[in-house]
Parts: structure tokens; C-alpha cells; sequence
């Protein structure tokens, strides 16, 4: 198992010499390597970064959204073609920052609803561009974890059942699945039956507290998740993912409008203890 932690908790941009000691103290900690926020695609700078955590020995995934004006279901066929590049400048970003994993909604356009059910047509031009992201990311070495979001964030992908639903269509081997304890607290029946739905495709884990903040003291059944996970012989990355109000806009977009933990050093060390005690 590996242990991560989703930059988010800090920053929405990790290039540049401000978060290389945060990124010093989560190695410190003990924690295998960081989820990067990809969003800034500033080629050199993520080289840098790259170049930065080789020299600290911190692996790194990376987490990204979708934006209206890169819709991969827009009924705009002009937008799902700029999607199409958007997604290869992206996956060129992870290859230069060193990055093996990409994950997040990477089908939909995030927050952005038609006040309907998904249609065949959003549907069907999600796969497709799902296979062509998936096609790219085989050229550059790099694993797509597609994440389903509960109903209030996205409408396309809200549970296990729909995302393998999905992922069958788009059967390619560079898109997977990845299944986070927070959306699937409140879409799911019961977190070890969507882990089983999930397990032949589960290729990343979020760790996620209820209210965002750390897990283990919230109300998600952990006995469950880790079972699930341990009954699917899931081997893979554990990343925490905790939102916090360091960063206004991103408590805006997370919704965090009052402080869930006492400190980011505390969640961080907590968060790890709690995984190691309960998977290994």
C-alpha cells in the first residue's frame, strides 16, 4: 500500500518554491508521495516540481476537473474537440511532472448541471471521450482513475454501479476506477458492496472524512471501506483528500464555510496513523 496526500489541503497550484517545504514535512511524515492539483499547466514549472520531488524521493499522482469550456458532454461539437486537446495538455503536464495516475471527474464538466438525468447523447459522447483521453494516455505512460462525484457536484457519474457501467463502455485499459469514501458516503447503499461492484476496475482511493476533514473521526463505517478494500486485494494508492479554508476560492468551490480540523500538520499526521492502522 501506498499513502498519499492531496494537495488540495494546502494549494490548487504546487509549482514554484512556496509548498516545497510542505511537501518536505509530508515526506518527513512518512507518506510515500502528494496528489498534485493539476490545473496550472505551466510546462516548466511542473518540470521543476518534478525535478524538486525526485530529489526528496516523493512519488506523486495527480487530480484535475473539467471546465464548461472543455465539456467533454457539451452538445457543442467544438467543445468536445477542445476538451480532446485540453485532456492531451493535461496528460503531457503529467508526464512532465513524472506523474502515473490522473484522476478526478475527467468526463464532465464539474458544477455544471441541465436540471435532467444525463442523456444518451451526454452519455455516449462521454465514453468517446473517454476513449480518446484513454488512447492518449497510453502514449504517455499514464493511468486514468475516473472518479464519480455524488449528485450535488456532477450528474453524469454519481455511484460505483454507474461508473463501471461507464468504464465497460470506454473498456480500455489506461482508464480505471476510483472510488472515494466522501461522495460514496452519501450515494452509496453501503461502501463495501460498491467496492465489490468496483473491484475489478478499482485502480485509486480517496480517504475522505464525511465533512472533509480527517478521517477515522467522522461517521463513514471505516470497518466497512477497509473490509471492502481488504476482500478486493486492493494494493494500490490511499490518498487523503481534506479540504480546509486556507485558500478562499477553494473553500468557496468546497464549501468548507467554517474549520473542521485544528491544524493541516495535525490532519496530515492523524490521517496517515489511521491508515496504517487499519490497512496495511
Amino acid at each position: 500500500m501506498k499513502y498519499g496526500l492531496n494537495m488540495l489541503l494546502f494549494t490548487d497550484d504546487c509549482t514554484g518554491e512556496k509548498y516545497l517545504p510542505i511537501c518536505e514535512e509530508i515526506k518527513k511524515n512518512g507518506y510515500d508521495g502528494i496528489e498534485i492539483p493539476l490545473f496550472n499547466l505551466d510546462f516548466k514549472a511542473l518540470g521543476v516540481l518534478g525535478k524538486k520531488l525526485d530529489e526528496m524521493a516523493l512519488e506523486r499522482t495527480a487530480v484535475t476537473v473539467r471546465s464548461l469550456e472543455y465539456n467533454p458532454i457539451s452538445s457543442d461539437a467544438a467543445v468536445r474537440g477542445a476538451a480532446d486537446e485540453n485532456a492531451k495538455k493535461i496528460l503531457d503536464a503529467c508526464a512532465i511532472t513524472g506523474v502515473k495516475i490522473l484522476c478526478g471527474p475527467l468526463y464532465a464538466a464539474l458544477g455544471s448541471f441541465s436540471g435532467k438525468p444525463p442523456t444518451l447523447d451526454e452519455w455516449k459522447w462521454g465514453v468517446e471521450g473517454m476513449i480518446n483521453m484513454a488512447e492518449y494516455a497510453k502514449t504517455v505512460d499514464v493511468l486514468l482513475a475516473i472518479e464519480p462525484l455524488n449528485r450535488f457536484e456532477i450528474y453524469l457519474l454519481n455511484c460505483a454501479a454507474d461508473g463501471m457501467r461507464f468504464l465497460n463502455e470506454v473498456n480500455h485499459p489506461n482508464c480505471q476506477y476510483l472510488f472515494d469514501t466522501f461522495h460514496a458516503h452519501i450515494e452509496e447503499k453501503n461502501s463495501a458492496d460498491a467496492i465489490r461492484v468496483c473491484k475489478e476496475k478499482l485502480a485509486h482511493v480517496h480517504i475522505c472524512a464525511n465533512d472533509r476533514s480527517t478521517p477515522g473521526n467522522d461517521q463513514i463505517n471505516w470497518n466497512g471501506v477497509w473490509g471492502g478494500l481488504d476482500e478486493a486485494g486492493y494494493d494500490g494508492w490511499l490518498v487523503v483528500e481534506a479540504f480546509g479554508m486556507a485558500l478562499p476560492h477553494l473553500a468557496a468551490a468546497t464549501k468548507i464555510w467554517r474549520s473542521m480540523f485544528d491544524s493541516e500538520e495535525k490532519l496530515l499526521k492523524e490521517s496517515l496513523l489511521f491508515m496504517k492502522k487499519n490497512c496495511q
